[in-house]
């Protein structure tokens, strides 16, 4: 009988590095419609804890973004405006380096977006569920640089770097955390949490993961 070599726990942990988008929502960026068929939310918000969240690497840990985690990142980045990040459903605009349909900015609260919504059953449907109140958060998708955790009973991680922007996107239902834990996933956590000395460590987040930001 052949003999087949299982994955250990720490190639499946590097395995995971490979993709590193994540997507965080949040319930106080809700998008609006403006005049004629301007949208317009905030796709991220600084310097407030999420709720608790999961993730099968770090265990329970609770998150923010820093101020200053943006800069340059618009420039550097080509960012689709999609409803609920589905982009087999069509592009509500669009930025290019900063440059296109889609207006990105950073202010006191965070990472704001704009665009008029496209003459589309797409953008139809985005404005009327923005009236009806029936779609109630926003959402981005990005990719960390840099970020440092520090220990407790929950764990904190701060943002301080995003090195890339992949969209931004109304959504219907916020992605919930846990979303993507698997058995698998739950015994690596027991088993394999990174150890931290009694200063925060930064190291790139190379991980993929989804959940809900509740504010």
């Amino acid at each position: 009988m052949t003999s087949v070599a299982m994955p250990t726990k720490r190639q499946e942990k590097m395995k995971s590095k490979s993709n590193n988008r994540e997507i965080r929502s949040f319930a106080g960026g809700v998008p609006e419609a403006g005049e004629g068929r301007t949208v317009f939310g905030y796709a991220a918000v600084f310097d407030e804890d999420s709720e608790v969240l999961s993730d099968f690497f770090e265990g329970t840990f609770v998150e923010r973004i820093e101020r200053g985690a943006f800069d340059g990142v618009i420039e550097q980045s080509d960012v689709l405006a999609l409803l609920n990040h589905d982009v087999s459903r069509g592009v509500l605009a669009r930025s290019r380096e900063g440059v296109g349909t889609l207006s990105l900015s950073v202010d006191e609260k965070g990472l704001r977006y704009e665009f008029i919504a496209p003459n589309t059953a797409l953008g139809d449907e985005l404005l009327e569920s923005i009236k009806r109140g029936d779609i109630n958060a926003s959402s981005f998708a990005f990719e960390v640089e840099e970020d440092s955790w520090k220990q407790g009973e929950v764990q904190k991680r701060t943002i301080t770097k995003i090195a890339k922007i992949y969209d931004v996107s109304p959504v219907y239902t916020p992605a919930y955390k846990g979303t993507e834990v698997s058995a698998r996933a739950l015994e690596m956590l027991n088993s394999d949490k990174v150890q931290e000395g009694p200063k925060a460590e930064k190291r790139r987040s190379n991980r993929s993961r989804i959940y809900k930001f509740k504010y």
